[in-house]
């Protein structure tokens, strides 16, 4: 009980992240203020260790910690990081980075007291060659199964050559995954690197009580600058808290006590925004509402394995597709924060979206379907089950209402996340509710949920679905470097997916921030990753 008050009082009172930025009950604490950039964390952090960055709640602090060869800005447009310029040759698959010179790690006693040193080719040779490791068993060593070999040419050249080509290969080395890490600190702190990291970027480690606080502090050695030459970043510190209610996180925004939050929950979506998806009034003053397109595609999937007859029958696919009304349902129920899934399956903001006729709301020809069904098949009573956990249980019981006149009956499964997971996998579930954000941003990230040798568990094709025509079209798409090209085959295998139904697309996910209008510089992209390095706030 004494535990769990501390805890709380401590979310409930404005934090003393370090004695040098912030003195609680002084006027110098509230003077600093502007300094320092507060979030909250619900879900927790497991990692500090980029090679462990596999979801938001990792990636959102490692982004302020760590840098790479290459980096994405707002627009997904690849910009230098470490590696101020690059060369690929196509014939031989081989990409050549040629890195900066005056890169330096944080300061850590790891280089000799309170010393730092100068990041090499070899750095990353070890980085790469670490993420790999099975003994390490990173989540992201995946991003390596392409990779014919790697090497450092010497101090400032690091070169990767492909087993085949992979038009989406750069992309693909921003991820957090693929950062830049000493082999001295991984050594010294062993199993323990995870909450000691050391990495290059604009903000360095200060202090993490797991559960209650984790503090990063201003790098000074930090190399961007911004476009008048002042360095970046412009903030001391940034201060996380582990609220794991986000209605109470929600409450501490509203009370000025956290910067921003990330997502609309149904806890307080009606609080916040109006119908149509404007900030309510009375917070117009003090928030700022930032969206964008977010690549994440929400979908019920089919398990083509299955042998259940309604599951099998291209018919009742479709008419589950054309039977529900998309654009009410994001109305209604996300408060029009999501684009209704009605042009494929790939998202918006990524080539190989729209120009397709995918799913609207039809209701009399997804009677038509059922009808079609039941004269195929003899089942008068066509019934399904979705699985799904209690976060989507809202818009699989619209999605339940909606079948039901039509003539197909619904049972929904509630389950907690990690068995949805797990069922979803093993093909336990007939039909599931599920999301895919993407890892890089290439549509074949999206396609590759569709190629046959992606099966689970060896791939993210959970549905299982297999067609030969997607699958060379596919193959064939990996080889041609021109984005227009490839968006021509990507479309082709989009209107594939459309016209068998392995999937009933839902909405296209939307990015939203509300932010303190006193900070400014935060930005938003479509992957919804935080970048502070370009954040600032008024006194």
């Amino acid at each position: 009980m004494g535990k769990h008050f501390f805890k709380l009082t401590f979310f409930l009172s404005i934090i003393c992240i370090a004695p040098s930025i912030i003195s609680c009950g002084n006027n110098r604490g509230k003077n600093r203020d502007h300094l320092v950039f507060r979030y909250n964390e619900h879900s927790n952090i497991s990692s500090l260790d980029p090679a462990f960055a596999r979801n938001p709640q990792n990636i959102w602090p490692t982004n302020q910690l760590y840098n790479g060869l290459v980096q994405l800005d707002d627009s997904l447009q690849i910009q230098p990081d470490i590696a101020h310029r690059w060369e690929i040759v196509d014939s031989t698959n081989t990409y050549r980075f040629f890195l900066r010179k005056d890169i330096y790690f944080h300061k850590n006693n790891v280089f000799g007291k309170d010393s730092t040193r100068t990041v090499t080719a070899h750095d990353f040779t070890y980085s790469f060659q670490r993420l790999g490791d099975p003994q390490v068993a990173s989540p992201g060593s995946w991003v390596l199964q392409n990779v014919e070999r790697f090497y450092a040419e010497n101090d400032s050249v690091f070169t990767l050559q492909l087993k085949q080509p992979f038009p989406a290969f750069l992309g693909l080395l921003s991820m957090r995954y693929c950062s830049v890490v000493p082999k001295e600190a991984v050594e010294f702190y062993g199993n323990t690197f995870r909450r000691n990291p050391v990495g290059t970027g604009p903000f360095q480690f200060k202090m993490w009580e797991e559960n209650v606080k984790l503090v990063l502090r201003k790098n000074p050695l930090y190399f961007e600058i911004d476009e008048q030459g002042v360095p970046l970043p412009y903030l001391e510190a940034v201060a996380i808290t582990f609220l794991p209610d986000k209605q109470s996180e929600f409450l501490q925004f509203a009370q000025g006590k956290l910067d921003f939050i990330s997502g609309l929950d149904n806890s307080y979506k009606d609080e916040i925004l109006t119908t149509t998806g404007q900030l309510q009034p009375k917070y117009a003053d003090r928030a700022k509402l930032l969206t964008s397109p977010y690549l994440n595609t929400e979908y019920l999937g089919f398990y083509m394995g299955s042998e259940k007859e309604e599951i099998q029958n291209l018919n009742l696919r479709r008419a589950i597709n054309y039977g529900f009304d998309r654009k009410k349902m994001v109305a209604y129920l996300r408060n029009g924060m999501g684009i209704p899934a009605e042009q494929g399956f790939i998202p918006k903001g990524l080539p190989g979206f729209g120009n397709l006729e995918g799913f609207s709301y039809q209701p009399e020809k997804a009677k038509q379907l059922v009808e079609a069904y039941i004269s195929e098949t003899g089942d008068s009573t066509p019934e399904i089950a979705i699985g799904t956990n209690s976060q989507y249980l809202d818009i699989c019981e619209y999605i339940q209402r909606e079948l039901e006149k039509i003539g197909i009956s619904v049972s929904v499964d509630v389950m907690p996340p990690s068995t949805l997971r797990q069922m979803k996998s093993s093909g336990e579930l007939e039909m599931f509710r599920a999301s895919w954000v993407a890892d890089y941003p290439d549509a074949e990230n999206y396609l590759s949920l569709f190629y046959s040798p992606n099966f689970t568990p060896n791939g993210p094709n959970y549905m299982h679905y297999k067609n030969e025509l997607f699958d060379s079209l596919y193959h064939k798409s990996l080889s041609i470097n021109a984005i227009e090209d490839r968006k021509i085959l990507y479309q082709k295998m989009d209107s594939l997916i459309i016209s068998e139904a392995p999937v009933v697309p839902l909405y296209y996910d939307m990015a939203i921030r509300f932010v303190n209008k006193k900070v400014s510089g935060l930005g938003i992209n479509p992957q919804n990753f935080l970048f502070l390095k370009r954040a600032q706030k008024q006194r």
